[in-house]
């Protein structure tokens, strides 16, 4: 049995304290004697016994109306949910050269990283069974978000990439093998990064070439993209005055690295000059093969509201109706 709003739970034992504490209290008898030392030494009847005890009652009732209100549920029948998914972890370039304002949003210019979290918010909403966790790299790696089923946390952890939130440079090697990580112990059949980056690995204690083999042994595809345009792009810097003032500039980009990471893992490498494209090669990857599995799961549930609260009703309707017949005090 589970209850649907468990917190109501916690009125019980306030509820019970409260109505020993006003039985106890409650006025005395009509009628009184002188001395009770006589009456001591002879044997409580049933009646008085169950006189004494009568709040038990009122108390069983309370307790049963707290517990309608949580709302218990029991389960018809448990199944096996045939499900499919992989997991996928998405790695995201937040060095420095994401700044650069070569991507159109909603006829806005805006740099490529906000471009990409726009991206990746779609891929994640079309998805639907897959675990899938987030890597944010610059110069440092660090994990957004593990492999969650809960894709508001994950969107909302997609929010916090910032560029500058970690230290200059790009580390392309250090980036996948931070996902890797997150891979390793996991039991999915199916295991996968898209890695996404506009530059050359250029830090990091470890290389591309040594991710990309650990990734090999591990079974994981890699799949790699390379963003930004093959021009100059226009990237924002401050003049003597503090402005905002744009300078044409060229980012390398190591296509060839891309490429090798991408097919010794049996993926796929693309590269995205715009929004489009880069629109298009998530929706390819959203098409890839996803893996059969089961997991348990409810199909029905059994409320048993009516059935504490009928409970209830009966028990103070038995103390009503003993304490006005049975068990009635004269005055």
């Amino acid at each position: 049995m589970i209850f649907n709003n468990p917190y109501i739970l916690f009125l019980l034992p306030l509820a019970i304290f409260v109505i020993w504490y006003a039985d106890k209290n409650r006025q005395s008898p009509g009628v009184r004697f002188s001395s009770q030392n006589f009456l001591e030494k002879l044997p409580a009847t049933y009646k008085v016994r169950v006189s004494r005890n009568i709040a038990v009652l009122r108390i069983a009732a309370v307790s049963l109306f707290i517990i309608a209100l949580a709302r218990p549920q029991v389960p018809l029948e448990d199944s096996k949910i045939k499900t499919e998914g992989i997991d996928i972890v998405l790695a995201i370039d937040c060095s420095p050269s994401m700044l650069a304002e070569d991507f159109v949003l909603r006829n806005q210019r805006v740099n490529r990283l906000e471009v990409v979290k726009d991206v990746v918010k779609d891929f994640i909403h079309k998805r639907r069974s897959d675990r899938i966790g987030i890597v944010a790299f610059s110069g440092q790696a660090y994990t957004i978000c593990p492999l969650t089923l809960d894709y508001g946390w994950l969107l909302y952890n997609l929010d916090r990439i910032k560029i500058g939130m970690l230290e200059n440079g790009t580390a392309i090697g250090l980036g996948l093998a931070t996902s890797l990580n997150r891979l390793k112990d996991t039991k999915a059949k199916e295991k996968i990064v898209v890695i996404l980056t506009d530059g050359i690995n250029n830090t990091g204690k470890i290389s591309p070439q040594m991710a990309t083999q650990i990734a090999k042994a591990l079974g994981v595809k890699v799949y790699t993209v390379g963003a930004g345009t093959k021009d100059l792009a226009p990237y924002p810097t401050k003049d003597m005055f503090g402005n905002i003032v744009y300078r044409n500039i060229k980012i390398d980009l190591d296509e060839k690295m891309l490429e090798d990471m991408a097919s010794q893992t049996g993926a796929r490498y693309w590269r995205a000059t715009d929004t489009d494209s880069l629109k298009k090669i998530y929706n390819e990857i959203d098409l890839l093969e996803k893996t059969p599995f089961e997991e348990k799961g409810y199909s029905d549930y059994r409320e048993l509201f009516g059935v504490f609260l009928i409970l209830g009703l009966i028990a103070l309707l038995l103390e009503v109706v003993l304490n006005n017949t049975w068990l009635r005090r004269i005055p």
